[in-house]
């Protein structure tokens, strides 16, 4: 494992043994959006990239999917194994998918892309395309240039920006998030608000979101 992927997998142990469930048990209202579209079609197999804890894996497997989560932190595989026992889990870095096999019907992925920067952020999303039956759907969150961080730190790239050495975050606007799946057929964009309460902070997220397939 290389030092970049080992100092993002250190960071995400650390948050997970510290702050626990950080999101909380209830899913994004992302994932009630993507539900809804998913339901529309004939989907059996979900895969969650950055899974986390399991909070959205155990969302879409109660929902009746066969679920698979990839989370690069094995503290939070860990807490995963213990409140989702209906999903499969794989720890490694979405950027690797080796280890998962086989396609999927539908990709959800919350908050994930906007942390890389943008030769990762398109190797992600093709790495999200191979694992993507002809007919499926690929959902992603990503932050917007709406949010009350944007601008802070150091520019590194375009609309991304460091609070901390390594921790680029990238901020969309709805241009931008179109041009990143220019190559797929977008079924649905949009944004949501959402709030959320965990370090003793309450704050509120402007969240972009896009729905995209293989098939026009």
């Amino acid at each position: 494992m290389n030092e970049k992927i080992e100092t993002v997998r250190e960071y995400w142990d650390k948050r997970y043994g510290t702050e626990g469930k950080i999101w909380g048990d209830q899913p994004s209202l992302t994932a009630n959006h993507a539900l809804s579209i998913f339901q529309k079609s004939d989907m059996k197999r979900v895969l969650v990239p950055g899974s986390g804890y399991g909070r959205h894996t155990a969302f879409f497997a109660m929902a009746g999917y066969d679920v698979t989560g990839i989370e690069i932190s094995p503290v939070a595989i860990n807490m995963a194994y213990q409140y989702d026992r209906l999903s499969h889990f794989h720890q490694a870095s979405v950027l690797e998918m080796s280890a998962v096999y086989g396609q999927f019907d539908a990709i959800y992925c919350f908050n994930v892309l906007h942390l890389f920067l943008e030769p990762k952020r398109a190797l992600f999303i093709k790495r999200c395309e191979d694992r993507l039956a002809k007919s499926g759907l690929m959902f992603f969150t990503v932050f917007s240039e709406k949010e009350a961080d944007y601008g802070k730190g150091t520019a590194v790239e375009p609309n991304t920006f460091e609070t901390r050495p390594g921790r680029p975050a990238h901020y969309f606007t709805e241009d931008d998030l179109r041009r990143h799946f220019a190559r797929y057929a977008i079924k649905d964009i949009g944004i949501i608000e959402e709030s959320e309460d965990h370090g003793g902070k309450p704050h509120t997220h402007f969240l972009r979101y896009i729905c995209a397939g293989l098939d026009s």
